[in-house]
């Protein structure tokens, strides 16, 4: 059965096929109850280390998943292909089909994620401090949000777009997305003269899925941008704006002084 909810009760064989998510349910006190992850599940390191990896999050081993008799699979909406998730539900386990599309709802669905069986001291310790990140950074919006790109893929370029996580967490940090306006999909492609006609006043440059680096951030500087003649241009931890779950808290303050002081 796929859920979109939270199913009922509390599962005691868990696969996540999200790495975010895998953090999450150790980051919740239910990691020994975690039997398989995917081979990007690499967080918390020595915790997955000894688990069972079922290959990557689009390409899942079906059959090693099957073998493992998980009474929960974890996917994601986004991450995951639907063919799978239907493979998994017609082998007759229950898969909970999530899809956390702003900073809020992820970390709402961390408090969800809770209810699989968190103890309620780690709730206090995990999940509220999270929950009033998202609220005042909320309560505190800048006076003047800051022109931002942020870039997951190079050759082509690949930007972040409108309706998506990434989007919603630099706009919550004080950033105004220069490429939301795109119609051409979540991640739209765009080309060096585009970037330089947007103006950003600040590029980030995730080191996941594409690991940029120095290199790419001193390449980008020499193109005619303001980020370039200010030195705004940084290379940060992808997870950042990627991951939600226990990291969206440092994220959220990180990312926010980031836009305010410029690094």
């Amino acid at each position: 059965m796929i859920h979109e909810q939270r199913p009922e009760g509390s599962p005691h064989r868990i696969v996540s096929l999200v790495p975010s998510l895998t953090e999450a349910l150790f980051a919740l006190g239910l990691g020994d109850r975690v039997v398989g992850v995917t081979e990007w599940c690499v967080h918390p390191a020595a915790e997955v280390a000894s688990l069972p990896k079922l290959g990557g999050t689009k390409n899942p081993d079906l059959q090693a998943l099957i073998a493992l008799a998980p009474d929960l699979v974890i996917a994601n909406r986004e991450e995951n292909r639907r063919k799978d998730v239907e493979r998994m539900a017609e082998a007759g386990i229950p898969v909970w089909v999530t899809h956390p599309r702003s900073v809020a709802e992820g970390a709402e669905l961390l408090a969800v994620m809770a209810g699989l069986g968190a103890e309620p001291d780690t709730v206090r310790r995990v999940v509220q401090p999270t929950l009033a990140a998202v609220a005042l950074a909320e309560a505190e919006p800048v006076e003047r949000p800051i022109p931002v790109f942020c870039p997951i893929w190079k050759g082509p370029w690949m930007s972040v777009g409108a309706d998506t996580y990434a989007h919603d967490l630099l706009r919550l940090c004080g950033g105004a997305n220069v490429f939301a306006n795109r119609t051409d999909g979540r991640y739209p492609r765009v080309t060096e003269e585009e970037i330089v006609r947007a103006a950003p006043e600040v590029v980030l440059l995730p080191d996941e899925p594409y690991a940029f680096t120095d290199r790419d951030a001193q390449a980008l500087g020499e193109l005619p941008l303001p980020a370039s003649r200010s030195g705004r241009i940084h290379v940060i931890d992808g997870t950042w704006v990627s991951w939600y779950g226990p990291r969206i808290s440092r994220a959220v303050v990180t990312l926010r002084d980031l836009m305010a002081t410029g690094g």
